[in-house]
């Protein structure tokens, strides 16, 4: 028989069909396809609920935050120079103050057993000892966290002299408290409130006149308020190079990696004696501290902790005050980028420490035109450290007792 006369049952076998048959292949494959479907569709319905749980989160500590409408007022105020904080500087800029008031919210005093916790004693005075600065570039190159000495001498209006910076918040809350009284008001937590909220206005003018940068969000936290938020994180990761104590703020910690919460974490950002350069070193503990704590809190448990939230909030409703347009959200974001390294620590450029003024007080002395030439150049990308007397703490912490994300300092 000829060749092209061959029957279909008599031709060579294809290879593709001695393979599995076309229509089990395609059920097979259709099968994989819809069950990964499921299990994709599965794990982002888990990661949404998560994260709306977290977010839901968020928006009750927000809730429950104190609101203060201090930084509009700062920027309304008559006395505002004509240009510069007025101006859109280029940057978000958060100023967070640290108060060591010894009251709660209402302005009442805080009991003896919580001062007793807190290390520290009764006071009529309100003290804001921790001045910082975040300038958050608009153009998304690297921010930087600016530390204010609490010595910094600047010009107070309202006394029409010069004083520390630290005490231009109590010094027209309490100049706003006389006059209140004296128009008549009987309402004390009126007059607290009030009083409050002028004494942040006048204290977010003096930093915008000494850094030539516009303030655009204000974050407070209180003595007591510092101590119930180490204690809601569980604490917080530092790093001594020396073991050291200070018998006025009750630290006593030894050296090397250790984890401070509640008093002693009170005690380590606030001790100044015994470290080598005072209150600048105390700035440098200020500086890792926070950066820990921001680390702590994305990389524990904190915003999946139910436990942890509820006393985190707890302390946000007693002892935060922030301004309205401030988000806890916009916190959270931040804290991400201080977590991730990209924020610089630094400190501004202070001409002389220890020096006097006319009331024989111990100053900070700063030449107000390079605080401002270098607060501006932080919006550089590649701006450089400043030197000397006002650097920052990198590069301070010796390898030998350093954990990662742990920078030893004095």
């Amino acid at each position: 028989m000829a060749a092209d006369d061959a029957t279909p049952a008599e031709e060579e076998p294809k290879a593709e069909d001695s393979a599995v048959p076309a229509r089990p292949r395609r059920r097979r494959g259709r099968a994989l396809l819809i069950t990964g479907r499921v299990l994709t569709g599965l794990v982002s319905a888990v990661v949404l609920a998560a994260l709306s749980l977290v977010y839901l989160r968020i928006d009750a500590l927000d809730n429950s935050k104190n609101t203060t409408n201090a930084v509009a007022e700062a920027q309304s105020a008559p006395n505002m120079p004509a240009a510069g904080p007025n101006d859109d500087d280029g940057a978000n800029d958060i100023l967070v103050v640290g108060n060591d008031s010894r009251t709660d919210m209402q302005g009442k005093p805080l009991s003896a057993r919580v001062l007793r916790e807190l290390r520290t004693e009764a006071t009529d005075t309100t003290n804001t000892d921790t001045l910082i600065l975040l300038r958050i570039p608009r153009d998304g190159s690297r921010a930087s966290a600016v530390s204010i000495p609490r010595d910094t001498s600047v010009h107070v209006p309202e006394r029409n002299r010069d004083e520390k910076i630290n005490g231009v918040y109590g010094i027209t809350k309490a100049l706003s408290m006389d006059r209140l009284v004296a128009g008549g008001e009987k309402d004390r937590a009126k007059i607290n409130r009030e009083s409050d909220d002028e004494g942040r206005t006048s204290l977010i003018q003096a930093v915008q006149g000494l850094t030539g940068a516009r303030v655009d969000h204000y974050v407070e936290v209180s003595l007591y308020g510092f101590y119930l938020l180490t204690q809601a994180i569980d604490g917080v990761d530092v790093c001594l190079n020396h073991s050291t104590s200070d018998p006025d703020s009750g630290a006593r910690f030894r050296r090397g990696v250790q984890t401070v919460r509640g008093g002693d974490a009170v005690a380590f950002v606030r001790q100044r004696k015994n470290l080598p350069r005072g209150d600048l070193d105390r700035i440098v503990r200020q500086q890792v501290f926070l950066s820990s704590a921001m680390r702590k809190v994305l990389t524990g448990d904190l915003l999946t902790n139910t436990a942890k939230l509820n006393a985190l909030q707890d302390a946000v409703s007693k002892t935060v005050i922030m301004d309205a347009g401030l988000h806890f959200l916009d916190l959270v974001n931040l804290a991400q980028t201080m977590a991730s390294g990209d924020v610089r620590f630094v400190t501004i450029p202070v001409e002389a420490v220890g020096a006097r003024n006319d009331r024989q007080q111990s100053i900070i002395v700063v030449d107000v035109g390079k605080v401002q030439a270098f607060v501006k150049g932080l919006l550089t990308p590649l701006a450089p450290q400043p030197a000397g007397m006002g650097a920052g703490y990198e590069g301070t912490a010796p390898a030998a007792i350093t954990q990662p994300g742990v920078p030893c300092v004095d």
